[in-house]
């Protein structure tokens, strides 16, 4: 009898937004698919990209776009078959969750953030976090409190 192959619990990480958490205050984050073209994705496998000022924007017509993230171009592809590397990627999600960050962004002035790429069940996945900008007060306190459990954890090691 053949072995069955075993599923992958833990998805394949391509990009994590390291700023996302030291900028801003999460408050939820949820799991969306995205658009993409072929080329696109080849560029992802390679691990060529970059968050900078990544973050969602809301359309009118109740469709969400992940903008500001760059997808480097594939070197192997031909010269008319590349992609533009900052264009607006949709992102593929229910209407009703696009409606309620979009309500929470506009009452609340929370922002939608990526918070990283991975692959999924063959499919490129981006979560987004909800969260609000920290200010440079809280940003440094947070400085502040990791230094000191850090602290804590060398001294609770010397002890023992």
């Amino acid at each position: 009898m053949a072995k069955k192959k075993k599923k992958s619990t833990s998805p394949n990480t391509i990009a994590v937004n390291k700023q996302a958490r030291r900028l801003y205050d999460i408050t939820e984050d949820l799991e969306a698919g995205i658009s993409l073209k072929g080329s696109e994705v080849k560029s992802l496998r390679a691990g060529q990209v970059s968050f900078k000022d990544g973050y969602v924007r809301f359309t009118a017509d109740g469709e969400a776009y992940l903008v500001g993230v760059h997808i480097a171009p594939y070197d192997k592809t031909g010269v008319y078959d590349q992609h533009d590397p900052e264009r607006p990627r949709r992102l593929l999600m229910h209407k009703q969750e696009i409606e309620n960050l979009q309500a929470k962004t506009e009452q609340k002035g929370l922002s939608v953030i990526p918070m990283r790429l991975y692959f999924a069940r063959g499919k490129v996945k981006v979560q987004i976090g909800l969260g609000r900008g920290k200010n440079v007060h809280s940003k440094k306190q947070d400085i502040k409190d990791r230094d000191i459990a850090r602290d804590t954890a060398r001294q609770l090691a010397d002890y023992k």
